[in-house]
Parts: structure tokens; sequence; C-alpha cells
């Protein structure tokens, strides 16, 4: 079972720091002033007032020391997460004037980026009360929660980013800004959070501590939830009853708690077994070898893939792996064979444009403007056509499927506010989309729609992101045993020789 990643509470790397003492040095008055009554005889006004007095001035402070942190927020944090600000439990944010100016460019458009900076914007428009926000700081929470201020890189006689690495940036202004607030918070720890590691490395240069934004993050990559499970038995008695009867019940052969859809093979010397886990009826069932549109599954991982896609109980599958695994030509292979059960079958992948240009760059309209990205996808459903003749019924079909947008293209930037109805919608190469970017897509699923995300966690094309943080690993993550959810790491190649070696050697 993989460890669940809570999405509201800001996760730091924690560093041990020595406190000093409070007691005051001026204790050790103290015995002195008891060695002195033992000697007295008779009552001394002196002496009573100096017992007084030691006693006034040992007399611990009880003003409160604050012990806790002031965390630096980055654009980028911003930009992943509107929430981040309020993630940081009791301790005080702060964000750089410059992070305002950065985010102002980004809150024209219509993709998830841009809605994050429109809704941090007006939160703190809704927070700043009566323009106190760059003067003070001010609670977020209540009295229990931290405080949240806008901090300049003005004053201060410290370091100086910009003459420390030669140019003056945005980049250099925010480093500015945490160096100016670590001199004016005496005594507290100041830490810059970014995503951008060029920029946590450049604070730690000067000696400005600085951490990843963890929040919404998988822990333990190593151990994501991988949907399969490969069982060496002793005893061949339940592949034989697997067989005989189509489902075994799956206390006789699992030793841990059953996951909901988790995929089983079975395997005795030269025998074995696909098993699938029913949560209704607790039972392992038995799956025999599928196709689909012709596409038929070269491994037992791929035919946990496809039944995945083909099961009408799940309507969210996830398939992850490496290039040429079949992740996406499974999934397009499968929603062509369920055509008649859905309306439409709706195709997409995240842009990541070049030098992350806006599409508006590229000629044409919105379909000619994401044409080029999707080619992939058209690629897959090439390899399913030419299975065919074109004379073929199965090759026209797909031909009339697109021309009457039966199978088409959707941009992933418009679809929030959309309800899609009976509908089975592929969205590939998902590990380049933000954990909000998948709730988005989740949350857009109205009756009768099934959603399947496809990706490789290791290959990352989106600034920001890795394989610990992308939406796809969170997604799986957090949904692995529910029964509305299947999931299947595909490991094995299967496009070619050639590109296997290269995969192994290169």
């Amino acid at each position: 079972m993989p460890t669940s990643t809570s999405g509201k509470q800001a996760s730091v790397k924690k560093d041990k720091t020595k406190r000093s003492s409070t007691t005051p040095k001026s204790s050790s008055a103290t015995p002195k002033a008891t060695k002195t009554k033992k000697k007295a005889t008779t009552p001394n006004p002196k002496t009573v007032s100096t017992k007084a007095s030691v006693k006034r001035t040992t007399k611990p402070s009880k003003k409160a020391i604050n012990t806790s942190k002031v965390f630096v927020l980055d654009t980028s944090v911003l930009l992943y997460d509107s929430e981040a600000v309020r993630n940081f439990q009791e301790h005080d944010v702060a964000i750089p004037i410059t992070v305002l100016e950065e985010l102002d460019t980004f809150k024209k458009g219509n993709s998830v980026t841009n809605l994050h900076a429109r809704e941090l914007i007006r939160y703190l428009d809704k927070i700043s009360g009566d323009n106190k926000m760059m003067r003070e700081w001010i609670p977020l929470n209540g009295r229990s929660s931290g405080r949240i201020k806008v901090v300049t890189e003005d004053g201060g006689n410290g370091l100086d980013a910009n003459k420390a690495f030669g140019s003056a940036k945005n980049d250099h202004r925010i480093l500015n800004a945490a160096l100016r607030l670590k001199e004016s918070e005496v005594g507290r720890r100041v830490i810059l959070v970014s995503k951008d590691i060029n920029l946590r490395l450049k604070a730690r240069a000067l000696d400005l501590e600085a951490e990843d934004y963890e929040t919404v993050r998988v822990k333990d990559i190593d151990h994501l939830y991988r949907g399969r499970t490969t069982l060496e038995l002793t005893d061949p008695t339940p592949i034989q009853e697997l067989y005989a009867h189509g489902s075994i019940s799956a206390d006789a052969v699992l030793t841990e708690p059953a996951i909901k859809n988790h995929y089983y093979l079975l395997k005795h010397n030269s025998a074995s077994a696909l098993a699938t886990y029913s949560h209704d009826s607790g039972s392992l069932e038995l799956l025999h070898k599928m196709t689909a549109y012709g596409v038929v599954p070269r491994n037992a991982e791929q035919t946990f893939a496809l039944h995945a896609v083909l099961n009408p109980k799940v309507p969210l599958v996830t398939i992850t792996g490496a290039a040429g695994t079949g992740k996406t030509l499974l999934a397009l292979a499968g929603a062509l064979e369920q055509r008649s059960e859905y309306r439409q079958i709706y195709l997409a992948r995240p842009i990541v444009p070049l030098s992350n240009r806006d599409l508006g760059y590229l000629p044409g309209d919105v379909k000619s403007k994401i044409d080029p990205y999707m080619q992939p996808l058209w690629d897959n459903l090439s390899i399913i056509k030419n299975q065919f003749s074109e004379s073929s019924k199965q090759f026209k079909k797909i031909d009339e499927m697109v021309q009457s947008e039966k199978l088409t293209i959707v941009p992933l930037a418009y679809i929030r506010g959309r309800s899609l109805s009976n509908v089975i919608f592929i969205i590939d190469e998902a590990q380049n989309l933000t954990p909000h970017e998948i709730k988005t897509i989740i949350t857009r699923a109205g009756e009768q729609t099934k959603i399947i995300f496809t990706g490789d966690i290791f290959q990352i094309d989106t600034p920001y992101l890795d394989a610990e943080s992308n939406g796809l690993s969170y997604l799986v993550d957090r949904l692995a045993d529910s029964d509305l959810y299947a999931h299947v790491g595909l490991e094995k190649g299967e496009r070619s020789q050639l590109a296997n070696v290269a995969s192994k050697l290169l």
C-alpha cells in the first residue's frame, strides 16, 4: 500500500535548531543571598531588601519568544498551488513584492496556472484590509495560525544578490527580499521555498536556507503503487480451481488484505493464471487474454491494463510505464472497442510549447494550433488502422469517427467549467499535469463517463514538476484501493527490439 500525502499540510525538511537558554545569569546570586540569611541572627532591613531585590532581578521574563519560522514563497510555488500560503500551520509566510509583479503577468489565460495566479491575487486583496499588508503581519486563519506579509528588497546592509551574481534579475530581487527579512527577523529561521532548483542553489550560496514545496508530493516514489502482484505458489491447486470455477476465494491465496481492482499473476512452476480481485464477491476472478479493435496484449501486464480500460465498473484508470510499453495504444484500442457505449471519445495531451511560448504564436485556429502536439495520438491511431486493409469496415470506421467528431481532440486549456457526460476521455502524457490540473479534469466527469490517464512519471517536460510532485504520481498514490479506480504499471517494452535495446543501454 502506498503512503498517502496530505494536501493540507506543508511538509518541509526538518533541521535541528539549537536554542539558547532563557535563564538569566543573575540567578547565580540566589545562593549568596541564602548564605547571608543563615549568618544573620537578627532581622536586618537591608538584608530583607536585598533578598527582595534578588527575587525581582532573577524572575524570568513573561514575554514569549517567537520560535516560529518565516517561509518566503517564490512565484513557482504559488503558481503550482494557490493555497500554499495557508499550508504552513503556525509559521509566518512572506511574499516578495517581485512575486506579485510576476503573478500579474500570469493572470490572463485559460490554463490552471493562470487560474492559480488570479485566485491568489483575489485572496491577497481580500485579506489585505486597509492596506497594511506591506507594513505589518496579517493573521491568516486566526491567532493559532501564521501570518502573512508582503516584503520588499529595500534597506539592509548585507549581501546583495544582484552584485553577487553579476546581474539584475527577478530571481535576485526575490533573494534580496529574503535576505533583508533575515536581517530584520533576528533570531528566527527565514527559509526560501521554491520549486526552482537553481534559485534554491543560489539561495544556499548566499547562506540562506532554501527548500522545495512538498505539500502535494509523493513521499516514497520507489514504492509507488503498481497495481499488480506476482504470487509464487507452492501448491498448484488454486490455479487449477481458478480455471475450473472461474474464481476462488481471495483468502485461500492472499496473506495480506486485498486491494480493490488489483491484479494478480499466479504462478507454480510452468503453470500460471491471471486474476483480478473483486471487492463485491471477495474473490479472485480469472482473466482471459482479450482483444480490442484488433489489438492483442503481448504480456500479462498489458492484459491487466486492457481489462481495466474495458471494465465498465471502473470509471477511472491510470496506466504508467516507459516509452514503448503500449500505454497509449491499449487505451485507444479499448476506447474504440467501446465506441458504441459512449457518445464520444475525447483525446488530449498537455501542451508544453517550445520555450514556453503560448500557442497563440502558431498560425490557424485552435485545432490547427494543437494538432502538431497531438501527433503521437494520431500515430497510435494509425497503428490500429493499419492492421486492417483500406477497404475493410474497421479501417473506414475510424476515418468516419474522426470526420464526424465521434473521436475528437480536446484542448485541456478549455476543459474548466465543462461537464463531460457519456464520454470516454483519454489524457496522454499526464505526468506533465499538476495535481490541481488532474483534479480539475476528473471533476468534469458526469454520468456514464470514463477517464483514462497514461504517462511515464520519470519523463517530465514541464518546469517545476518531477517524479514525486507531478499529478499522475499523486493520483496513483492517493486513489489506490478505491472501488472506482484501477491502475496498472507497465514495465516490459513491446514497441520493437531496437527500442528495447535503446531503453536499456542508452
